[in-house]
């Protein structure tokens, strides 16, 4: 099938074209540029630099003229921070896109979606006593995002909406999520102090291949729990410090309040600055100390999702953060396309 993209220049939505060029599908993309400095996209993929935003309807139409089906790998995450309500720049980028898309898909005959969510709307349907979306605008953000979603799903026009995890692997130029936590490791003298809780994950490889499975398999509206590999936070910072070289270096595990107390601390210097995070870093704890685990047969197997070399992935992660932060490679961050 012909494809229309949004987001094809970025880390998964370069890896899901190429996933699905590799199946004999056509994908053509919209996105912002720069293209990261050493990027190597699908050579077949056609791709225009732009701002779909900016674009009229009849342009978005043009786009989708002809295509059956539809990949939305745009959008913001959690990291983003900006001015109180921040849940209004959630809105903006990621719940507004998908309801205004949608519909045109519907209107030029496109039968098949995807849309990269987030695995915090998961746990958030998981576990309702944690009132997860009360707390956080971000993940408030991604459940409206998927009922939005949802809304135009019938026998005629699938929806399939991807609650992905964390993600492991890079793209030269790409800056990736992971530097946050090579600086924490880093700022620490000689020991990890961390939470306890653990992680779903997959590699970057098998996200482009839950697209693909996605967009070919899902009948109706679905969202699609993706995860692969589960590890405690023990167990991944074990494979963190073997790619900073400091493979002998303990991890402590610090009690919840701890954590929490952190989480204040994040908040209030927010504050100072007159921003919000998408996250109540106090609140966070209750997830961040939990195993935040996904059994692959719940959706990755479904989707033909396939093993890959998870260790390998976080390792060219960490060693890409650590390039960065040592003046030996120009990246550029996340964009709201």
């Amino acid at each position: 099938m012909k494809v229309f993209m949004i987001g094809g220049t970025g880390l998964l939505g370069s890896e899901a074209a190429k996933v699905l060029i590799e199946r004999g599908h056509e994908v053509v993309s919209i996105a912002l540029p720069p293209l990261p400095k050493g990027a190597v996209l699908p050579e077949k993929m056609k791709i225009e630099f732009g701002n779909y935003l900016e674009m009229s309807d009849d342009e978005l139409r043009e786009k989708l003229a002809g295509c059956e089906g539809f990949v939305f790998a745009a959008g913001v995450d959690e990291r983003v921070e900006g001015p109180s309500p921040i849940y209004d720049l959630y809105k903006k980028y990621n719940i507004d896109p998908v309801k205004r898309l949608l519909g045109l898909c519907k209107e030029c005959g496109v039968k098949h979606v995807v849309i990269c969510g987030s695995y915090f709307s998961y746990f958030a349907k998981k576990w309702p006593e944690k009132q997860l979306t009360k707390w956080h605008p971000y993940i408030r953000s991604r459940i409206d995002q998927e009922n939005e979603a949802m809304k135009f799903a019938n026998d005629d026009f699938s929806v399939a909406v991807l609650e992905l995890p964390y993600i492991f692997g890079t793209q030269p130029g790409r800056k990736p999520v992971w530097i946050f936590l090579v600086e924490q490791i880093m700022s620490m003298k000689g020991v990890t102090l961390y939470p306890k809780g653990g992680t779903t994950m997959v590699t970057v490889r098998q996200v482009g291949q839950a697209v693909a499975g996605a967009l070919e398999k899902t009948e109706g509206g679905r969202c699609w729990p993706i995860g692969y590999y589960n590890m405690t936070w023990k167990e991944m910072l074990k494979i963190v410090h073997k790619y900073m070289d400091c493979p002998e270096r303990p991890v402590i595990t610090i009690p919840n309040w701890m954590y929490a107390m952190g989480g204040k601390q994040l908040i209030k210097e927010q504050q100072e600055k007159g921003i919000q995070g998408g996250l109540d870093m106090v609140k966070f704890t209750d997830i961040m100390c939990a195993n935040t685990f996904i059994s692959k047969t719940e959706g990755c197997v479904q989707l033909g999702v396939q093993p890959d070399d998870i260790e390998g992935a976080i390792g060219d992660s960490i060693l890409l953060c650590r390039d960065i932060l040592e003046n030996k490679a120009e990246t550029i961050g996340m964009k709201g396309e």
